[in-house]
């Protein structure tokens, strides 16, 4: 007979065989790769050539002038200019482009080294919906503009990357374009060369980014899939023995002008009665870099009776190959509103593995928490890179853990919402609790600061994007 563990090792004991050996299963085909050979061109015209405009307008062709398709989820290009007023703020748009403004996203960035035309630039990515681009092709008119957020007018003339007189497509390098975190087209303005390390919106060989505002219909709506989404409905730990893992029980709503995702766990005090959700990525191709979600905490049920042992969660994990094995990788946020695992009441923890034997129960692990409430809407971030894993919420530094306990292997994202045991609420009475997701966001090999990350969402949210990923497949 195991013993049972306590402490928020106990998750992974019950879990790990039922969730990544299935999840292992739904790993996503590798997509079109980035030319080795690759090199890219960039024309550029004009549609607002005065030297004061309402908005400045952009238009774009990017030219594969390899000898091997690109994929377009793996290039970026940057526009330069001068921000109007120190404290100025701008919104992009797509008016129309030959591969859908669905699948273009512009975010704005801050020059590390700002120069007398130069101090701000906006960066054009594509989403996986954009396709790759054949040896000699190119994407067709991308006509995107941007504008101060205020709507006053603002001033072109003095914007690096503007030229009033390019009003008909021409190769023009005063815009830069990366493949796949290498710049192979254009000049920056002095000093700050888009891969140059000191720049910290976009080091070299890395950026690569998922983001999903979780803006579905319904469990069944096949968006949710083909984004790469996997609803759990395969029985096994964790949790309460005999419960099932409902995706009916997940669903999507909108708080606040933003889609949200619902996860609900319910009971009425037996095995047989009680339903998890789990929502986890396919593939396992998450590694160093930056983590962040938005995650709705509730202290108490939506309906029913309070006090059960119930476990909130985001969480990035892979498979443990064998008892102790040194590639195995976890890092976990769990709030536990009731306690639980020993914890008489509310407690956080955030939890980084290097290993562990599920029987005899043995865990090579580091942990930090905190025995307090955290009910609400919170924003959760954690930084991979090759010296440590730092947690944050809501912006302030929570823990940061040793380098003995950093992945090996790639990962899964995941969030779930289960029950530890029903001892803590023993009534027959039925009862749910309502874990909700704002959205999530993984950036390879960067570590961005939560206000970084707060940016990046609030550009894909400005420029009407709901879903990218373009972490390459491993």
């Amino acid at each position: 007979m195991r013993t049972r563990p306590t402490g928020p090792r106990a998750r992974s004991a019950l879990a790990l065989t039922a969730l990544l050996g299935s999840a292992a299963l739904f790993a996503l085909p590798s997509g079109t790769a980035a030319a080795a050979d690759g090199t890219l061109a960039v024309q550029y015209r004009t549609s607002a050539s005065g030297a004061t405009a309402d908005q400045s307008e952009p238009w774009l062709k990017v030219r594969n002038t390899g000898t091997a398709p690109v994929q377009l989820s793996q290039v970026k290009v940057r526009y330069y200019f001068k921000a109007d007023a120190p404290g100025a703020s701008y919104r992009f748009a797509c008016s129309w482009a030959v591969r859908g403004c669905a699948a273009i996203t512009g975010t704005f960035g801050t020059l590390s080294n700002p120069t007398a035309t130069a101090d701000r630039y906006l960066e054009i990515g594509f989403t996986s919906a954009a396709g790759s681009l054949a040896p000699g092709t190119d994407t067709g008119d991308m006509q995107l503009r941007f504008y101060q957020s205020s709507w006053q007018t603002l001033r072109q003339s003095d914007d690096y990357s503007f030229n009033g007189a390019q009003t008909s497509y021409a190769d023009w390098n005063k815009v830069t374009a990366q493949l796949a975190g290498a710049t192979v087209w254009g000049t920056a303005p002095a000093g700050n060369d888009p891969t140059d390390p000191t720049d910290p919106t976009d080091p070299p060989g890395g950026g690569q980014t998922l983001f999903d505002d979780f803006g579905y219909t319904s469990h069944t709506d096949p968006a949710v899939s083909a984004h790469g989404w996997n609803i759990r409905a395969n029985a096994g730990g964790p949790g309460v023995p005999g419960a099932t893992w409902d995706p009916s029980k997940v669903t999507f709503t909108t708080e606040g002008g933003n889609s949200v995702m619902n996860l609900e766990t319910s009971t009425a005090g037996t095995g047989a009665s009680t339903r998890h959700t789990e929502v986890l990525t396919k593939a396992t191709k998450f590694k160093n870099g930056t983590y962040a979600a938005r995650v709705r905490f509730p202290d108490a049920p939506k309906y029913g009776p309070d006090g059960d042992h119930v476990v909130q969660t985001f969480f990035t994990i892979n498979d443990l190959k064998a008892p102790m094995a040194d590639d195995y990788a976890e890092y976990d946020f769990e709030y536990l509103p009731n306690g639980g695992w020993g914890e008489p009441s509310n407690i956080l923890y955030t939890t980084s593995w290097e290993t562990y034997n599920p029987d005899p129960w043995q865990a090579v692990n580091q942990h930090t928490e905190s025995r307090r409430s955290f009910t609400g809407w919170h924003d959760l971030v954690v930084t991979i890179d090759n010296s440590a894993i730092t947690y944050y919420v809501d912006g302030q530094h929570f823990g940061t853990h040793d380098a003995a306990y950093l992945p090996e292997r790639p990962m899964s994202i995941n969030f779930n919402q289960w029950l530890i045991d029903l001892n803590g609420q023993t009534s027959t009475t039925a009862r749910a609790y309502d874990q909700g997701v704002d959205y999530v966001l993984h950036v390879k090999d960067q570590v961005l600061t939560p206000a970084q990350v707060a940016a990046k969402v609030a550009g894909y949210r400005g420029a009407g994007t709901s879903f990218v990923d373009e972490v390459p497949a491993v």
